[in-house]
């Protein structure tokens, strides 16, 4: 029994670490979010809501300064006032900005929001669990490596949901009459944005695979649709 006890263990602190994180989440974001009513994205908004037959989208104003949109567990999209306000100054387009909500639209339709809390609880316990084992195995490095060995799981798993995500705002972009323009153009400002900044880049880049990549995957599917 002993022999199972850091799996146990692991399990039991995976379980607490997701119930905590979702009512912390979920606090931070009603403390500091209101719904964003602004008629230049209505209309955007409106055709994604049409081309997804729904009576409309709502998008929530997250206020904090970096340049990012997010999609919640339970369902919502939230943009930042750092993002919010790169549109307001006119270095982002409407069509931009719908680019971002139907992306964390696509989050929300694939399940990827709620599965990422259950996946960042699961890695905790993985790491945990590993680091007790490896720790007896590997003295003074075990630890380390089973944080080495996690945060390569995570990011496989972060970049395959990015891909998905793009492919479903490429989809949902056509079908509401924007277009994928709008995306790809989106991808080029935030990567130029990250080189003028010496490398800074804006938060809705950091986990997600390389522009160029992501780039060309929406030309992919463009061409694929094309021969269909």
């Amino acid at each position: 029994m002993l022999r199972f006890t850091p799996i146990l263990l692991a399990i039991l602190y995976g379980i607490a670490m997701y119930r905590f994180s979702a009512w912390r989440t979920a606090r931070e974001l009603d403390a500091q979010s209101t719904e964003l009513a602004d008629p230049a994205l209505k209309q955007v908004t409106d055709q994604l809501a049409a081309a997804l037959e729904l009576p409309r989208v709502r998008v929530f104003l997250y206020e904090i300064a970096p340049v990012n949109g997010l999609a919640a567990p339970d369902g919502r999209i939230f943009i930042t006032r750092g993002f919010y306000n790169k549109f307001k100054q006119g270095a982002v387009t409407a069509e931009e900005m719908a680019s971002v909500i139907a992306h964390e639209l696509g989050h929300v339709a694939l399940g990827h929001s709620r599965r990422r809390m259950i996946d960042f609880s699961g890695q905790n316990a993985l790491r945990t669990a590993m680091a007790m084992v490896l720790s007896r195995l590997l003295p003074g490095i075990g630890g380390y490596l089973a944080t080495a060995l996690t945060r390569l799981l995570a990011a496989r798993l972060s970049r395959s949901d990015e891909y998905e995500a793009d492919e479903y705002a490429a989809a949902l972009l056509t079908k509401a009459g924007i277009g994928t323009g709008a995306q790809k153009d989106l991808f080029r400002k935030l990567e130029a944005l990250t080189q003028s900044n010496a490398g800074a880049a804006p938060a809705w880049l950091l986990s997600h695979p390389k522009t160029p990549e992501r780039i060309k995957a929406i030309e992919k599917l463009e061409q694929r649709w094309q021969r269909g």
